[in-house]
């Protein structure tokens, strides 16, 4: 039978990963003019090329309408570009523009970059190692509903 946690496990991993998402987030200036919602939703994009405004909702968890305020942002910013569908005109298909792509993975490599001079100029070999293990169980978390 698998033993509960502690509760301060909970209490120190969020603290912990809230402090180092606000840190990630300074690291980037690119990044500064997007909200954590608006970079997942073009991470989404990358990912899957085209979808409907309903399935990013869906996806991100927030209401259609909040998605609709994040996509007309976007959409001003030069990112994301819409059409109609091809099967059902009243469908609107999102996709990212080239400096949408562009300025996504702008963001993505000045984060990257911070984190892994943080991690080599503080973690020991061991440490890495630990990482690397903990990725796993903390992707569960994340996808845990």
């Amino acid at each position: 039978m698998k033993s509960q946690p502690d509760p301060q496990l909970a209490t120190d991993l969020r603290t912990a990963t809230a402090r180092l998402i606000k840190k990630l987030r300074k690291q980037s200036v690119t990044g500064q003019q997007l909200s954590l919602t608006e970079r997942s939703t073009m991470s989404l994009l990358l990912q899957h090329k085209e979808l409907l405004p309903s399935e990013l909702a869906a996806m991100e968890k927030i209401t259609n309408q909040s998605m609709s305020q994040l996509l007309n942002h976007l959409f001003e910013l030069g990112f994301i570009s819409r059409k109609a569908s091809e099967t059902d005109k009243r469908k609107v298909i999102i996709s990212l523009t080239e400096e949408g792509e562009k300025t996504f993975l702008q963001v993505r490599a000045e984060r990257d970059e911070w984190l892994l001079k943080a991690i080599s100029e503080t973690c020991s070999d061991e440490d890495v190692e630990l990482l690397k293990r903990a990725i796993a169980p903390l992707t569960r978390l994340v996808d845990f509903d």
